[in-house]
C-alpha cells in the first residue's frame, strides 16, 4: 500500500524523474537529460519508491523497465503533468511586440538557408526583441532533446513518431538536378545518363546512404558516387569545375543557383522530401512557441505560393 501521508508531502520534482525515467529506461540518459548527476536520479526514485510501496523499475542489462504496477500507473501520471504544463503555459499571453524570448530551433543546415533569412525577417517585424538560435539535432536524439527542453521544436524529414512528439508536414521538396551549364548533359540528361554520370553525395555521417540514395534503392537503383561530402555549398563549388552531377531538393537547388550552373528535372520519378516541424506536447499550448510554429507554417506556405 502507498504511504498516504507521504504522497501528501511528496516533492512533485521526483515526478520528472520518473516520467524521464519511464521514457529513457536508463539511469545515465534520464541524469543528462534533466542536467543532473546519476546519484542524484537513483536518489530520487529511491524516495519514490519508498513512497509509492513499489520497485517501480527493475534494471535488465542497462535498461530500467517498469515493473507492471508502474507500466499501469505511468501514462496517468504522464498526462497529468502535461496537462499540468499547458495549465501554466497559458498564464499570460505572449506579446510578440515586446517580448524578449529566445527561441531554439533544431534543423539540418541545409535547410538554413531556406528558413533563417524569412525567418530572421519576420521577427524583426514582428518581434523586434526577440532572438533564436538554429541547433543541430542528431535524428537519433530528437525525441530526447525535445523532451528535455534543449530545442523548442525542430524541423526534419518524415520520422516514425509518436506521442509524446508532434509533428506535421509543412512541405513536400521534388528532387532535381543541379550540373555545371556547359556540362554535355544539360540538353539530354535522361534516366541512363544520369545513372552512367558520376555524382556528389552530401551527407554529414561517415558512411552510408543519403536520403536520395536510400529512395533509388527502394526502386532497384544505385547512382555512382565520385564525391562524398559534408554540406551542399561544398558540392555547388565542385559542380562549378566539374562534370558531376548534384541530386538535391528543388527549394535548395533554387538557393545554390548561380550563373555557371543551371538546374535540371530528374529524368525518372523519385517521392518527393517531405519537411515536417515536430514539438513536444509539453509545449503544445505554450503562447510563445504557439505563435512561433504559425509564423513557421505561414513562411513554408508562402515558398510554395
Amino acid at each position: 500500500m502507498a504511504d498516504f501521508k507521504a504522497i501528501q508531502q511528496l516533492d512533485l520534482n521526483l515526478l520528472k524523474v520518473f516520467e524521464s525515467l519511464y521514457v529513457e529506461q536508463n539511469m545515465t540518459r534520464t541524469a543528462e537529460t534533466l542536467h543532473i548527476t546519476p546519484s542524484a536520479v537513483s536518489h530520487a526514485v529511491k524516495r519514490l519508491r519508498a513512497c509509492l510501496q513499489d520497485p517501480l523499475f527493475q534494471r535488465s542489462q542497462n535498461r530500467m523497465l517498469p515493473t507492471p504496477a508502474c507500466q499501469r500507473m505511468a501514462p496517468l501520471i504522464i498526462d497529468n503533468l502535461t496537462r499540468l504544463r499547458q495549465i501554466l503555459q497559458q498564464w499570460g499571453e505572449f506579446e510578440a511586440e515586446s517580448s524578449q524570448h529566445h527561441f531554439r530551433i533544431g534543423m539540418h543546415d541545409a535547410l538554413e538557408a531556406s528558413i533563417l533569412p524569412a525567418l530572421a525577417k519576420q521577427l524583426s517585424q514582428r518581434a523586434p526583441n526577440t532572438t533564436f538560435s538554429s541547433i543541430k539535432v542528431e535524428r537519433q536524439h530528437l525525441v530526447r532533446d525535445l523532451t528535455a527542453g534543449h530545442i523548442d521544436m525542430a524541423f526534419d524529414v518524415a520520422l516514425p513518431m509518436r506521442s509524446p512528439v508532434l509533428h506535421e508536414k509543412l512541405m513536400d521538396d521534388a528532387f532535381c538536378v543541379l550540373l555545371n551549364r556547359h556540362n554535355p548533359l544539360v540538353q539530354k540528361l535522361d534516366k541512363s545518363c544520369y545513372f552512367e554520370a558520376s555524382h556528389i553525395s552530401v551527407s554529414h555521417r561517415p558512411s552510408g546512404p543519403a536520403v536520395e540514395d536510400m529512395l533509388l534503392q527502394e526502386q532497384g537503383l544505385a547512382r555512382k558516387i565520385a564525391i562524398r561530402c559534408q554540406n551542399y555549398y561544398a558540392a555547388k563549388a565542385i559542380v562549378q569545375d566539374s562534370d558531376n552531377l548534384l541530386t538535391l531538393p528543388g527549394s535548395l537547388a533554387a538557393r545554390l543557383l548561380e550563373t555557371d550552373l543551371t538546374i535540371v528535372p530528374l529524368p525518372f520519378d523519385l517521392p518527393a522530401l517531405a519537411t515536417h516541424l515536430y514539438w513536444h506536447q509539453n509545449t503544445e499550448l505554450d503562447g510563445a512557441l504557439l505563435w512561433l510554429r504559425k509564423v513557421l507554417r505561414k513562411l513554408f506556405e508562402d515558398q510554395l505560393s
